[in-house]
């Protein structure tokens, strides 16, 4: 527990952390634990079974609408693949006046960025060449190869490649300046390749704390009644099913899993993977050992604060199912680290989901003794004979955000239009328009998307950003030789310094130099 002053007077406090865990909590009583229900029906895997059946439906209306994306990025994750993206602008301002020669809508009009990459995600290969046209202006060369032990940059005025293996990172950066660096820092490469080693960690923490907070809860903590509800104006027969723990359950609940993760160092080492990942090539050991630390000390901090920590209601939250999914629900908690700090937040709202339409609009809500907030998230998705019409309403307080879309898909090729919308109580807003299509076969795909703003004084055809991508499956991602490689991680300091200052700086100017002459058109 923490003090802080209130007026003169003093009081408890408690840490941010503290109540991110409770809420986090809450969302995993009503998520993962879902997955452990079996067919012998009580009130509580009722419970939990419509909210896995509500889930999985949801999961299912996604996979079928975008099964070409979700088959061409499973292509990407197991098979050798090539990717080409052209960026292109194009700027109509009348009112725009160039100085001398230069004028700006000839100059992005007539420039184009290329970016073409390959990538073997069970080999743990990728590379990547940079090439543009710069107001007619050609360049070329720069390129980047990476692998789990290494990173090599190919640049446009040098003729070897510069390569550092991750090993060698930490002793040159302390090297360089042993006050900042430990010497332990790392690129953390091979992290680039583990994309299914997310699916791994996520399918521990469901079976290893979903299931123990399943089996955790009470059978006499749920009641379940009939009741007649009106959703989206269908008057629908359901079971009203009320889930409710007490102050000193939901305690014990979170004492249970605070102490579980306490000591569960495949935990640990996924929250260090996490950070590592999170932050590429900068935490040194001793950086995450602090962080890990810190997330044991908060344990321990939450442990102490929750004995005081005030939950009068406890948690309630009612859902009415029918045809096995919840349609409509009412969740409330209200916690504080006293009574007279307490903080209400409640979820309240309705949900129809059927095979082509899904319709849901819900309230989110907090209060405490001085204020009190409300976000309202409506929305509409229909997805019929290949046609999809979706619109989504968020508004909180005097802004609103809107999404308006439709899409049609025939042969593999999506056709769409996407407008997100912004606007504030002053009327100020504007909207980014994003039209485009998408051809996906088995082992190839091409894609174009437009993209322009609108808003009071900007019309749509005002600036526009054109992206065209190609991908296609290749045999293996070639990786360059050591012939021609420069190994800084082989270099010490003093070496590094002198190759860039008589070898690498020379001739960078030297091709600057001859970019910037061949440049009259940008008026160099």
């Amino acid at each position: 527990m923490t003090e802080s002053t209130n007026d003169g007077v003093r009081k408890k406090g408690v840490s941010k952390g503290m109540i991110a865990i409770i809420v986090a909590l809450v969302l995993v009583i009503g998520g993962s634990v879902a997955a452990f229900v079996l067919l012998n029906l009580s009130d509580k895997q009722k419970y939990f079974l419509a909210e896995k059946n509500t889930l999985d439906f949801v999961v299912e209306e996604v996979e079928n609408r975008y099964q070409p994306e979700l088959e061409w990025v499973e292509q990407t994750e197991e098979n050798p693949t090539q990717s080409t993206m052209e960026l292109s602008a194009e700027y109509n301002d009348p009112a725009a006046v160039g100085t001398g020669t230069f004028d700006p809508s000839q100059f992005i009009n007539n420039s184009t960025v290329t970016l073409t990459s390959e990538a073997d995600m069970e080999a743990k290969k990728m590379s990547a060449k940079l090439k543009a046209n710069i107001g007619g202006v050609e360049i070329d060369n720069f390129n980047v190869y990476i692998t789990a032990e290494k990173l090599l940059v190919g640049l446009p005025f040098i003729e070897e490649l510069l390569q550092i293996k991750d090993e060698d990172l930490g002793s040159l950066l302390h090297e360089m300046d042993p006050a900042t660096f430990t010497g332990e820092e790392s690129l953390n490469l091979d992290s680039l390749f583990e994309s299914a080693k997310n699916a791994e960690d996520l399918e521990y923490l469901k079976e290893e704390y979903g299931k123990m907070i399943y089996e955790e809860i009470p059978e006499e903590a749920f009641e379940t009644t009939e009741e007649t509800v009106k959703v989206q104006s269908e008057s629908l027969k359901s079971e009203k099913i009320k889930f409710h723990l007490t102050e000193d359950q939901l305690k014990t609940l979170i004492t249970k899993v605070l102490d579980k993760m306490k000591d569960d160092e495949k935990l640990k080492k996924i929250i260090e993977e996490q950070i590592a990942l999170q932050q590429l090539g900068t935490p040194a050991t001793q950086d995450i050992n602090q962080m890990m630390k810190d997330f044991e000390t908060g344990i321990k901090e939450a442990k102490v604060s929750l004995k005081d920590f005030q939950i009068p209601e406890g948690l309630t939250s009612i859902i009415w199912v029918n045809d096995d999914k919840v349609v409509q629900r009412d969740l409330k908690l209200e916690m504080g680290p006293s009574k007279d700090e307490l903080v209400a937040f409640t979820v309240k709202g309705s949900q129809l989901l059927k095979s082509e339409t899904q319709s849901f609009n819900y309230d989110l809500g907090f209060s405490d003794n001085f204020s009190e907030g409300n976000m309202n998230l409506s929305g509409e998705l229909s997805w019929k004979d290949q046609k999809a019409k979706d619109s989504i309403n968020l508004s909180i307080e005097d802004m609103a955000l809107a999404y308006d879309g439709s899409e049609t898909l025939k042969d593999g090729k999506r056709d769409f239009t996407r407008k997100f919308s912004y606007e504030d109580a002053s009327g100020t807003g504007g909207s980014l328009i994003w039209d485009g299509e998408a051809n996906y076969e088995k082992d190839q795909m091409k894609a174009e998307h437009d993209f322009s703003l609108e808003a009071p004084g900007l019309s749509q055809d005002m600036f526009g950003l054109h992206i065209v991508t190609e991908g296609k499956t290749i045999e293996k991602v070639e990786i360059p030789s050591d012939e021609d490689v420069k190994d800084l991680g082989g270099m010490s300091a003093d070496e590094i310094m002198n190759y860039m200052e008589t070898d690498v700086t020379p001739k960078f100017q030297q091709w600057i130099f001859g970019i910037l002459a061949g440049s009259g058109n940008l008026g160099f």
